[in-house]
């Protein structure tokens, strides 16, 4: 088939055995429907000419209904979904597929324009289905990546298989909704799906909390691998699911979970946990603490937990009554924690609790080198050293037979997904392409940025830079100044750089002069448009010297627009002074969704002098407690004259991880810290306020020097 309307054509009468073949090419806006009845043995068909050279772009997608089809090797690329799916196994709320197959599809950022849009990438309804070595990658907009639909009608008892998968990298969403698997709803969580979920790796999926959000009964989970995702995976609703022979594998990469219990009747066995780094609900292991009489929607009580056979390698916590508050005051009743293997990274106690552990019987476990002393018994201090097998993962000596079994796999890279796309993992880093030399001039740096490429270096020498346009950047990309002398940059518009979708920036070693600037609203060194899509992006920097910002009442030198996230924005070596806004105004997302606009806030060795607004106003609303961010570190600088417009030199809404260390307040206004949702921390270390109103913690009405 060359053309849509030739594949429709063919696709009306299609009987079993039959095979219809696309073209190699690019098909544009193709609605693909597969529809008719196979046999065992004699399926109807559908697949590339060559696999990976039909591109299905623009607003195309797939559907099947029917039974015993089968789909292959086609490449979902430049475009999104016309609806709500790009992959779905049904036609309609009436017609859905069973017995069926989608085996060797390559979904690779096939995402709507908007990030709030919300659409699930496979959608998989009735029963006895099959999802395999396929590739899902770089998902950047709310909805799920892969979701199992289930009502009465199409069928709850779904018996589908999703194995041998690469689900690649998705990034930080922000907000809930970035799952990469979910399995039911909260409303069908009491009824069993009996899907099964093998052989999968999970790789930097970082969407959310819950890499795989578990939210019905009599599920297996079993052989995945999970290599520097954050978040976990989450039996959230449902009951009597098997976790079973999965290696997590953290890397130590901040927030990397395990496994959180929730519910009645869930086992989770032989399975390896090494450098999982996250704490709280993404700990290697979370037991948490439920609601009596829980809502379908709430957490129910943990009842009946079986966990056996694990090893926790390297891990930072295991934590047990987590959540536990004045609502999820029910602590785990009837569970049992047996021969499982605990060591820590030595770097604090492995052991988290709250409540009351006595439903829960410790047995045979062993914790290297010593037991930590929240444990209730059960659980052997021993020295113990390790040993990487042939299968990569490290062992206790032999006789020592707590933890994973010897035996455990991981299924190899190479095994999951296709062999004729790629794995891609990492983005584009600043610094990693070529470098151009621009001489100072009037826009002699807007032509140089437009002949750059991703991961540029511009490289300016001593200099006056006149900049009459606004700088957009789109891709990774550095501005430095020279090691000797001075690049001053001089700008006449309300901003001087844009980051939009794709961009990310460094700023180096340079002078910026805002003072030919117009008096108008907005302004900003550094802006990020709201609806720019701007998303996952770095801003650093460094050893540079801000000033001039006064044009109007609220001139900042970066300004995060709503809908965008960056996922770090790090100032090191600057002096910022005589502005009249914010140094980082990253407080557009006033809903309350859970949202905001940056994951990471760095801001080190500077100093501030006579800042309008708050040196940083970050925010994030709700809650929802699907995020981990925003967090904030502000270590080592001087705030002289800071905020004194609206007495408040640094505003931190929602933050979950706070820092303030080594940093001086002079004639500033006051530090105010607004406990939202979670478990925000707030270390405060070697600080001095003079003449300022310190620090206040909203929710808690406490000031602290």
């Amino acid at each position: 088939m060359r053309d849509a309307a030739a594949y429709a054509a063919a696709s009306r009468a299609l009987k079993p055995g039959d095979t219809v073949v696309l073209a190699d090419g690019v098909w544009r806006d193709v609605d693909l429907l597969l529809t008719g009845t196979g046999k065992i043995g004699q399926p109807i068909r559908l697949t590339a000419q060559t696999p990976g050279k039909v591109v299905l772009s623009g607003q195309s997608q797939l559907r099947l209904a029917g039974a015993y089809l089968e789909v292959s090797n086609l490449v979902f690329r430049d475009g999104w979904a016309p609806g709500g799916e790009v992959v779905s196994f049904r036609r309609s709320s009436k017609e859905w597929a069973e017995h069926s197959r989608v085996t060797g599809i390559v979904i690779d950022g096939y995402n709507k324009p908007d990030r709030a849009q919300s659409d699930n990438w496979v959608a998989m309804y009735g029963k006895y289905n099959r999802f395999d070595h396929n590739q899902l990658v770089g998902k950047t907009n709310a909805g799920t990546t892969l979701v199992v639909v289930r009502n009465a009608t199409s069928g709850l008892d779904n018996r589908h298989r999703i194995d041998h998968n690469w689900f690649g990298p998705r990034p930080n969403l922000g907000s809930n909704g970035g799952e990469t698997i979910r399995v039911g709803t909260s409303h069908d969580s009491q009824s069993a799906s009996n899907t099964v979920v093998e052989n999968n790796w999970f790789e930097h999926c970082d969407g959310e909390v819950e890499i795989v959000s578990n939210k019905s009964g009599g599920n297996l989970y079993r052989g995945n691998v999970f290599k520097e995702s954050r978040g976990s995976m989450v039996l959230r609703h449902g009951h009597g699911n098997v976790v079973e022979r999965n290696v997590f594998l953290g890397n130590g990469k901040p927030h990397t979970g395990g496994v959180r219990v929730i519910n009645r009747d869930q086992i989770i066995r032989d399975n390896y946990f090494e450098g999982v780094a996250g704490d709280g609900f993404a700990s290697a292991l979370a037991l948490m603490a439920g609601t009596r009489d829980a809502q379908l929607n709430r957490y129910e009580q943990v009842d009946n937990a079986r966990i056996s056979h694990n090893s926790f390698v390297q891990v930072r916590y295991l934590f047990l009554g987590a959540g536990l508050d004045d609502e999820r005051n029910a602590m785990p009743v009837r569970s049992a924690i047996s021969n499982n293997l605990f060591v820590g990274t030595g770097t604090g106690d492995v052991l988290r609790s709250q409540g009351d552990l006595s439903g829960i019987a410790f047995s045979g476990n062993i914790q290297s080198p010593a037991a930590s002393p929240g444990f209730p018994g059960g659980v052997e201090g021993r020295t113990l050293t390790l040993q990487r097998a042939a299968n990569g993962l490290l062992y206790p000596p032999a006789g020592t037979e707590v933890g994973a079994p010897r035996d455990l796999a991981p299924i190899p890279r190479e095994q999951v997904g296709v062999e004729w796309y790629p794995k891609q993992v990492r983005k584009t880093a600043l610094d990693s392409g070529r470098e151009h030399r621009v001489a100072p001039g009037e826009d002699t740096l807007v032509t140089a940025m437009a002949a750059s490429g991703a991961g540029d270096r511009l490289q300016l020498q001593p200099g006056d830079y006149r900049i009459n346009q606004v700088l957009a950047v789109d891709h990774p990309l550095s501005v430095v100044g020279p090691a000797k002398g001075t690049a001053t940059l001089r700008f006449s518009r309300p901003s001087l750089f844009e980051i939009r979708a794709g961009g990310s920036l460094r700023l180096a070693g340079l002078e910026i002069d805002g003072s030919l600037a117009p008096d108008a609203a907005g302004n900003a060194v550094v802006r990020v448009p709201p609806g720019s899509q701007a998303f996952d992006y770095t801003l650093e920097i460094a050893d540079s010297r801000i000033h001039g910002l006064t044009s109007n009442k609220a001139f900042d030198v970066i300004s995060t627009g709503k809908g965008t996230l960056a996922d770090a924005i790090r100032l090191e070596r600057v002096t910022v002074s005589d502005i009249s806004g914010s140094v980082i105004a990253a407080a557009a997302e006033t809903d309350d969704l859970g949202t905001y606009n940056a994951e990471t806030v760095e801001i080190a060795d500077s100093v501030f002098q006579r800042i309008g607004g708050p040196l940083v106003n970050l925010y994030r609303g709700g809650t929802d407690e699907s995020t981990f961010g925003p967090s904030f570190l502000l270590h080592g600088n001087r705030l002289e004259q800071v905020g004194n417009a609206g007495d408040t030199s640094l505003r931190l809404h929602g933050v979950q991880q706070a820092s303030l260390q080594d940093t001086t307040w002079l004639r500033s206004g006051r530090v105010r810290f607004t406990r939202q949702v979670g478990e925000p921390h707030l270390t405060l270390q070697g600080n001095t306020f003079t003449a300022t109103a310190a620090l206040q913690s909203d929710t808690s009405a406490e000031t602290v020097p």
